[in-house]
């Protein structure tokens, strides 16, 4: 089969799949429904950890029930916390750091993501990321703060210095508004 241009969590998993290795610390910065962390489970082996962090507690016994139906609870530590917080938990380089924003899939939407926040945790997400480590960001723009992260995150990630980050920006531009974005910063 032909490769197909997909959406932006496809092009999110797509990178990495081509980032992550056995053994590897990551983090999933927005666990929500447990998907991604699942995911990256899968990707860093036994040897590897998953550091995830939701704001919800049903975001984290979602995950937990997923991991555990799929005998991986194992390789992750899941935090009741915010994101913004993650650098008080990992103390390790990561290969990697996901985060999914906007609202819990199937959850109250009127719980999302803020900028505030999600800059804190950006902020430490850069820091912690090893050389040649990425960050991966689907932003969801098509609510107010959506559009307001994505603005932010856009301003914030095209002023790194490109000497310490290259970044992508994946974006479709006939997808209509709202359309998810992604993002890709890696550390040189």
């Amino acid at each position: 089969m032909a490769y197909e241009l997909k959406s932006a969590r496809y092009l999110a998993a797509d990178i990495l799949r081509r980032a992550v290795e056995p053994g590897d610390t990551v983090v999933d910065a927005t666990m929500g429904n447990g998907h991604d962390t699942l995911f990256l489970c899968e990707l860093v082996g036994e040897a590897g950890r998953v550091y995830a962090f939701d704001i919800q507690a049903q975001a984290v016994e979602n995950t937990r029930k997923r991991l555990t139906d799929a005998g991986m609870i194992n390789r992750a530590k899941l935090f009741c916390l915010g994101h913004e917080h993650m650098a008080k938990q990992v103390k390790e380089p990561a290969a990697a750091i996901v985060f999914n924003l906007g609202w819990l899939p199937g959850g109250d939407h009127s719980v999302t993501t803020h900028w505030e926040t999600t800059r804190q945790a950006v902020d430490s997400a850069l820091q912690l990321l090893k050389p040649h480590g990425l960050l991966v960001i689907c932003a969801y723009p098509g609510h107010a703060e959506g559009d307001r992260e994505r603005e932010a995150l856009t301003d914030m990630l095209a002023n790194l210095p490109p000497q310490e980050y290259n970044v992508l920006w994946h974006k479709f531009l006939n997808a209509g508004p709202g359309a998810p974005e992604c993002f890709a910063a890696q550390r040189q």
